[in-house]
């Protein structure tokens, strides 16, 4: 078990925020108007879960307790809009606003906004969420069947008056049945404004918030409610909790999320979303054995079969290859994996690749084959080694090695580069074939979720349009994922591999450790990939590192398989990395990165060789990516089935 995760959240952002004071001045009216117009400025901001500004976005807007102009606006750079209506006092007392906000690539936001009889500025918050749910994540629409039906019959000791009764039944029709969440809400909140103690109403009033778009106020009112609890113990109940979890889920803070789910486990031990939920939130934060143990409770509970592959997952992150198999089994129950859903068909393939390699790794040590093998035959060409008398450095070593890596990926800055790559098909015989040079700016950044280690990498020709490299139908190959490549040393995965400090060695004149290097590949969750054609493996390394001396960074690193791959008639894979300390311009600290790699391939009777070499460093600002756009996965290019591409 890991340790009890605390719950640690702020509720500082109201629902409405007053403007500043240059934002509150109205227009100068006179003497006579002043009895005859009153003015409501309606202002808001537009942005992502993350909290950044959505620009662009439109939009629409009318009044709801009283007739008044629609109109469409548009969000400036920093995702705000503003406008105002000026009425008569005598045709109106209240004032409210129904807001629709859409953008492309983003769910539509709906709100509601009363502002009642108050002609105060405000700035109303919206949140965009991006169209396409994460598949990882529990759904919108998962979330309110599962937790809508619970709150549907109310009572009196849920704090619903009898003259609340109606409201709440007709909200719930609404929502439920006629799938009405815009009708749905202003129900809702007539029975909030009545009844103030009904913490299951407020909580219905959310998800129907929720489904309708309006996530800051769906938050507001979770928030309330669980204020409340932590004040009244007596009033919880496990909903409002799972909802917040999820939430905090969608922004991909899973340790906050994790807490929740915890919460909602004290008043519903056995509830199986909850047990569910908490369990995805273990393994999204790769706790296998925790995200093991409350999958299995979830399915105890009833959980639905889609659960299995959830702990499918968590059963390969605890290196067992064969329970996970077999929870997939259960999972398809005869059916196809063929015809199933992209994430189902992966893991199945994750599962098999892992049993063959480990099946190949059992049978290669088995036959004690002369292959590669850094760990106990050291290459000859180590050239001046002056060879370790014992183990007795190792642990030390690693553990400076690892800080330093460790601080890489945590300081990382966004990196652009010039790339150029020379691509080579050679012989048998290694005599030179075919080449073909290309150059790149290549663009190196940490992913914008707060969660895992790793690159994202993008290539932009010469105009700063995003560029693939070419060659594949020529029978070159692509090879990609060079900044990640010490990932091998990082103290989260240190302990995937085995490690043997061979001895000291002069490098360039400095003084280097020099490590050898084998994954298990039964506990190995750091791996590279072989693609040819529609076909991937996973492929597992050993290798040497030759880590400084005096200042623990890798200087450089060769990797080789850990065993061929029959299956894809891979027999070798070498990669050399030589880094170099590169400075830039406002940034005190130095970082290691790759200055040339050569990728050697012998492969399918080919010997294939790619060498990269980077220059001209510099940090640039993420919002260049906007203009480059995703790229492809390279199963996705025009490759023939021939083709390999390594990473």
């Amino acid at each position: 078990m890991n340790a009890r995760l605390p719950i640690s959240v702020l509720f500082a952002a109201a629902f409405l925020l007053p403007l500043s004071a240059a934002a509150q001045q109205t227009p100068t009216t006179s003497t006579a108007d002043l009895n005859l117009l009153n003015t409501w400025t309606v202002a808001g901001k537009v942005k992502t879960l993350q909290g950044d500004p959505v620009a662009g976005a439109r939009v629409e807007m009318s009044p709801t307790l009283t007739s008044g102009a629609f109109r469409i606006l548009a969000t400036n750079l920093q995702g705000e809009f503003q406008t105002e209506y000026r009425l008569t006092l005598e045709n109106i007392k209240e004032f409210g606003v129904d807001l629709k906000v859409t953008k492309k690539g983003y769910l539509k936001a709906h709100l509601i906004v009363d502002f009642g009889a108050s002609t105060r500025t405000w700035v109303i918050p919206v949140t965009l969420r991006e169209a396409e749910e994460d598949p990882q994540l529990l759904s919108q629409a998962d979330l309110i069947s599962g937790l809508a039906p619970k709150l549907k019959k109310l009572k009196a000791s849920d704090g619903l008056s009898a003259a609340g009764e109606k409201d709440y039944e007709r909200g719930v029709a609404a929502f439920l049945d006629r799938n009405r969440s815009d009708q749905a809400v202003p129900l809702f909140n007539k029975v909030i404004r009545r009844d103030s103690s009904c913490m299951p109403c407020r909580t219905m009033l959310a998800l129907a918030e929720l489904d309708m778009g309006d996530w800051d106020s769906a938050y507001r009112n979770l928030a309330d409610v669980y204020n409340k609890m932590l004040a009244d113990k007596s009033l919880g109940y496990p909903e409002p909790f799972l909802a917040l979890g999820v939430m905090e889920s969608w922004r991909h803070e899973h340790r906050s999320a994790a807490g929740y789910f915890e919460e909602a486990l004290k008043y519903a031990p056995r509830d199986p979303l909850a047990l569910q939920e908490l369990g995805r939130s273990q393994l999204l934060l790769q706790n296998w054995g925790a995200a093991d143990e409350y999958l299995a409770k979830a399915l105890a509970a009833g959980a639905k079969p889609e659960v299995r592959l959830l702990r499918a997952e968590a059963l390969l992150g605890e290196d067992q290859t064969q329970a996970a198999s077999t929870e997939m089994t259960r999972y398809l129950d005869g059916r196809d994996v063929k015809k199933m859903p992209l994430q189902v068909r992966q893991l199945w393939v994750q599962a098999e690749n892992r049993k063959k390699i480990e099946a190949a790794y059992v049978k290669a040590k088995a036959q004690g084959g002369q292959g590669i093998d850094y760990l106990h035959r050291p290459p000859p060409d180590l050239i001046g080694l002056e060879p370790a008398n014992d183990q007795g450095q190792l642990d030390l070593i690693l553990s400076s090695v690892g800080k330093t890596v460790a601080d890489y990926f945590a300081k990382f800055p966004n990196t652009s580069s010039l790339e150029e790559i020379h691509q080579e098909r050679m012989s048998r015989k290694q005599k030179a074939g075919a080449t073909l040079d290309q150059k790149f700016r290549y663009l190196c950044f940490t992913p914008a979720e707060a969660w895992g280690l790793g690159f994202n990498e993008y290539r932009a020709d010469s105009s700063g349009g995003q560029a693939w490299p070419q060659g594949l139908q020529d029978g070159f190959m692509l090879t990609s994922g060079f900044a990640s490549a010490s990932l091998l040393f990082h103290p989260n995965y240190a302990n995937q591999a085995n490690f043997r400090y061979l001895g000291r060695q002069k490098v360039n004149g400095r003084g280097t450790y020099v490590v050898a290097f084998a994954q298990l590949p039964e506990k190995a969750r750091v791996n590279g990939a072989f693609r040819s054609g529609q076909r991937s493996m996973t492929t597992f390394s050993q290798g040497l590192a030759w880590i400084d001396s005096q200042n623990y960074q890798i200087t450089r690193l060769r990797t080789d398989l850990l065993t061929p791959l029959p299956e894809v008639n891979l027999e070798r894979e070498t990669t050399e990395i030589a880094f170099t300390e590169v400075h830039f311009k406002g940034i005190a600290e130095g970082f290691w990165l790759p200055q040339r790699v050569t990728v050697t391939v012998d492969w399918n009777g080919r010997h294939l060789r790619n060498e990269h070499r980077y220059s001209e460093f510099k940090v640039f600002n993420v919002e260049t990516t906007e203009k480059i756009g995703k790229p492809k996965e390279v199963g996705q290019t025009s490759k023939p089935p021939d083709s390999p591409a390594v990473q």
